[in-house]
């Protein structure tokens, strides 16, 4: 105890923060890797290939929507995406997924329906918004650039058959896959929460805030502060609310929106998985269209 006595008071939020994320995360990042580990025994190629669309637009519009029946927090989204495209779901499908899962998310929806007042307004327009970033990201990745998004030194994926294993060594393997899994994202995370936690004791807020005064840059601060808190999606509706007299409408809704998308925790998360160049582009792309949109809805509020 004297020892944590001499730090300064800056490094003690800092580590009350760090230890505040992770406790948040953890859970999400344990469900993802579960969710993961059981997706690698029971999802087999053959089975991806029946179950969706033909129809390369309709697997991209599948990818953006299925988060309403098979939610996920960002916090874990990355293990499972990483399964999904191993088990060869293509990428125009999958990263669709990625990016709206954590919004679509049926708790996020009421959270951020609760956070407002009871707003449908505010609901439908982050529905709305993270759907045509998710479109475009699919569009992207099926017709315009290369789909092979993972890493080259990747691990290796090698299919295995576990249809004919008893119940009990099904659950089993897709325990100890889902412990590797764990462990695999885990570091990620808590570099990622690191850089977070810091980034908001030693950035100062007043200079974000002096920023935003105009729209396009209230929109550009906002979105880089829902990088630097890196919130978990399911609670931050409700910081979003808090803002909303200060910065206004469009800001709050690219906050919104680009934190479930694009954070320092779930960046880290996907550079272990994923080429530079996607995430250039995936970074790119979310953040043009999110900007624009809300510009647009700035203009008509």
């Amino acid at each position: 105890m004297s020892f944590l006595n001499q730090l300064p008071d800056s490094v003690l939020q800092w580590m009350a923060i760090f230890m505040s994320i992770i406790i948040e995360a953890l859970p999400f990042v344990l469900v993802g890797a579960i969710l993961s580990g059981f997706i690698e025994v029971y999802l087999t190629p053959e089975k991806v290939t029946r179950y969706l669309p033909q129809n390369k637009l309709l697997r991209i519009l599948f990818g953006t929507f299925i988060g309403f029946i098979f939610p996920s927090c960002e916090c874990g989204i990355v293990p499972i995406i990483n399964r999904f495209l191993e088990k060869k779901v293509p990428s125009y499908t999958a990263i669709p997924f990625l990016a709206t899962a954590p919004i679509i998310n049926p708790i996020v929806l009421f959270a951020t329906y609760s956070a407002f007042g009871n707003s449908w307004r505010f609901l439908m327009l982050r529905l709305l918004g993270a759907s045509i970033v998710a479109i475009a990201l699919g569009i992207m990745l099926g017709f315009v650039v290369d789909s092979q998004i993972t890493k080259a030194n990747a691990k290796p994926s090698h299919f295995h058959d576990y249809s004919g294993y008893p119940l009990g060594k099904k659950i089993f393997l897709a325990l100890s896959h889902a412990i590797d899994e764990f462990f695999d994202t885990g570091r990620y995370l808590v570099f990622g929460t690191l850089i977070a936690s810091a980034m908001q004791i030693y950035l100062p807020t007043r200079m974000l805030t002096a920023i935003g005064a105009n729209p396009l840059t209230a929109i550009l601060v906002m979105m880089l502060l829902a990088f630097i808190l890196s919130l978990c999606s399911e609670a931050d509706a409700f910081i979003g609310a808090s803002l909303l007299s200060t910065f206004g409408m469009a800001p709050v809704m690219a906050f919104l929106l680009i934190g479930p998308m694009i954070d320092i925790k779930n960046l880290m998360m996907m550079l272990g998985r994923f080429k530079t160049s996607f995430i250039m582009q995936f970074v790119s792309v979310s953040a043009i269209i999110i900007a624009l949109y809300c510009l647009i809805l700035g203009a008509f509020a």
